[in-house]
């Protein structure tokens, strides 16, 4: 447990916290008010150049692939500016913020461990080598273009069904589930076709191709300190996460699942983050059961995704946000029970592309019995890009009620009230000389 016999280890640690962000970060107001609550000051950095940062007022914009500017850029900041913590907000930062507090003598997950939950061919390799089922799994480097003779040779190699994923982004984008060679070529293509997208001056790009392990998905959240593993959520997905693309919708917890069940996913995520070497902070850990038991499908050093967090509520009021700023500052907690009544959020995924002209329905599904709130994320006349190319949603439905099952019918119930107007976006015409 987490300093709860009221040790403060890091007591001397200057109460700022480095909070590292992207534009499409939602939760930095949850960070924002935690820290306020705890008197801990907040400074923003960002993923972005340096001079675009300053127009929006963030003390540090920092390019986070560029891991030796920024460490320079951050040691320079603690200087005049102390620092007690670095804590990355989402995926994209996790690697940086352990350097950077090795860098600054602040507890941490080593590098090679933040590496290992980011990079999933790592992170597969990592688990093959302990007691934990993981997938078989096999990667795949391909120039970007792409030779046709060699992808019809790996399609005829592969089990089929068999999942192409990306080595590196989250929130299921890129991940692609294919039943037979044309799917795998058609879903390697258009893989490859994302990965030059978002990174054009690669001349190769690596993809992980699966088997796909079928089964009841469950997430679980739990938080590190000094290595000892405290588990603080397990959701239940109930919605099936079969294909061909993967868009999450409903977490409901308390977990409907029986004891013994939950009790084998509790002890294949604390050997996996042992396998990994993760020490220090949130884990968001993702796995599907069945017959033979639990398997690990993902494991990343950071929190829940979007604003989902919003579904956890702990002793005294404390926010996941506030628990992961104590953690991070070896401030005591009274407990790290969660409230009893159950909780969960549909997440909206985007339907199609297009264009978000108007969203109906917000005040009846608000009106639901036992729903607390529906936050549309998505802003209108903003272009929507669905999975497995897009990295957003719609919005997010929060409900609480007395059991899961009453939490899941709210949420289905309230889904139903939304409209959402989508327009075709018109295609760019060069103009004629």
């Amino acid at each position: 447990m987490i300093n709860s016999n009221g040790a403060n280890r890091r007591e001397a640690l200057p109460r700022r916290v480095l909070l590292l962000l992207t534009s499409r970060s939602y939760r930095t107001g949850a960070f924002i008010e935690a820290a306020d609550r705890l008197g801990i000051e907040i400074v923003k950095a960002i993923d972005m150049q340096e001079h675009l940062a300053d127009y929006w007022n963030y003390p540090l914009g920092l390019n986070y692939n560029d891991v030796e500017k920024s460490i320079a850029s951050i040691r320079a900041y603690d200087m005049d500016h102390p620092l007690g913590a670095i804590v990355s907000v989402d995926d994209t930062g996790t690697l940086l913020a352990a350097i950077a507090n090795e860098s600054l003598g602040l507890p941490h997950n080593s590098p090679e461990a933040a590496s290992a939950a980011r990079d999933k061919y790592r992170m597969r390799q990592l688990l093959q080598a302990c007691p934990v089922n993981s997938p078989n799994f096999k990667l795949h480097t391909f120039s970007e273009n792409l030779d046709e003779q060699s992808l019809l040779e790996i399609a005829k190699s592969i089990s089929y069904p068999c999942v192409v994923k990306p080595l590196s982004l989250s929130g299921s984008r890129g991940v692609i589930r294919a039943n037979n060679q044309d799917e795998f070529v058609s879903a390697a293509r258009r893989l490859v076709r994302l990965l030059s997208h978002l990174d054009p001056g690669s001349d190769s790009k690596s993809i992980l191709v699966e088997d796909f392990v079928p089964g009841f998905e469950v997430a679980l959240e739990c938080i590190l300190d000094n290595g000892e593993l405290t588990v603080l959520a397990l959701f239940d997905k109930p919605d099936p996460l079969d294909g061909p693309y993967f868009e999450e919708t409903i977490y409901i917890t308390p977990s409907r699942l029986s004891p013994d069940i939950q009790e084998a996913i509790f002890s294949s995520v604390i050997v996996a983050a042992k396998a990994l070497g993760l020490r220090e902070g949130p884990i968001h850990a993702e796995l599907r059961v069945n017959k033979d038991g639990p398997w690990l499908i993902e494991m990343a050093g950071r929190s829940i995704g979007g604003l989902c967090s919003h579904t956890l509520r702990f002793a005294a009021g404390n926010s996941l946000e506030e628990l992961i700023l104590r953690q991070a500052f070896g401030m005591e907690f009274a407990s790290l029970k969660r409230e009893n009544q159950a909780s969960g959020v549909m997440m909206l995924p985007i339907p199609g592309a297009g264009l978000l002209r108007r969203v109906e329905g917000c005040a009846e599904a608000e009106a639901v019995p036992l729903v607390e709130k529906v936050e549309i994320s998505a802003r209108l006349n903003y272009s929507l890009k669905p999975l497995p190319e897009g990295d957003s949603y719609l919005g997010f439905i929060f409900a609480r009620g007395h059991t899961p099952d009453d939490v899941e019918e709210a949420l289905r119930s309230a889904q139903k009230k939304l409209k959402f107007v989508i327009a075709p976006e018109l295609p760019v015409i060069s103009p004629t000389v």
